[in-house]
């Protein structure tokens, strides 16, 4: 398997993608912004990796224009998946389509190498890379405080805390300070955001 240039790094969180086609103008937005959010992505410990069926010389090219067109670098890698393995092995391809084009699929894969997410967007729309950003900050906030999040939470907002499972429990939630409580399955309180973001900036290779 071949890339164009680039790392990703072992037990760190990855964001693998995949697109049409290079070349194409949707496709190029989508890259545009990962490239320009790249640097927070790193921050949050993560590695971004495209993929699509083109081969590695057009992968090549199509960075190189996008650089000279555009003004942005593209600063992953992205692999050439001729064989169609890797698109074959993770879904990439609907079974209703009508050609060998990838869908615009998304796969969020933690430090572990276990999948915790996976999107799928149509060939005519654009993915949101801050919605990406956004849900791996919640996957993270999640995985360091035992917690939920409620829609569209952003840093700072509140989250939420799993309901209590027996009466006792349900007892010392109601009373717990720094906790509000709607209903006794609804509660939310708030965090220490720095002491997460410090978390995540300390992880690194195992």
């Amino acid at each position: 398997m071949k890339r164009n240039s680039g790392t990703v790094t072992r037990h760190r969180w990855l964001i693998l993608f995949s697109h049409p086609s290079d070349f194409t103008p949707v496709c190029t937005t989508e890259f545009i912004a990962f490239a320009k959010a790249f640097d927070r992505f790193q921050e949050l410990n993560c590695d971004l990796l495209g993929l699509s069926i083109d081969s590695l010389f057009s992968h090549l090219v199509w960075t190189q224009n996008i650089k000279e067109k555009f003004g942005v670098e593209i600063p992953f890698p992205i692999i050439e998946d001729l064989s169609m393995n890797v698109t074959n092995a993770y879904g990439m391809i609907q079974p209703s389509a009508s050609d060998t084009s990838d869908v615009r699929t998304t796969f969020l894969i933690d430090p572990r190498g276990i999948l915790r997410a996976m999107v799928y967007y149509p060939m005519s729309n654009g993915r949101s890379v801050q919605e990406f950003l956004r849900l791996l900050q919640a996957l993270q906030t999640s995985d360091q405080h035992k917690v939920a999040t409620p829609e569209d939470r952003q840093p700072g907002d509140k989250v939420i805390v799993p309901p209590p499972s027996s009466v006792a429990a349900l007892q010392a939630r109601l009373e717990e300070e720094g906790v509000d409580c709607d209903d006794w399955y609804f509660c939310r309180k708030s965090l220490d955001e720095q002491k997460t973001r410090s978390v995540v900036s300390a992880a690194g290779p195992a």
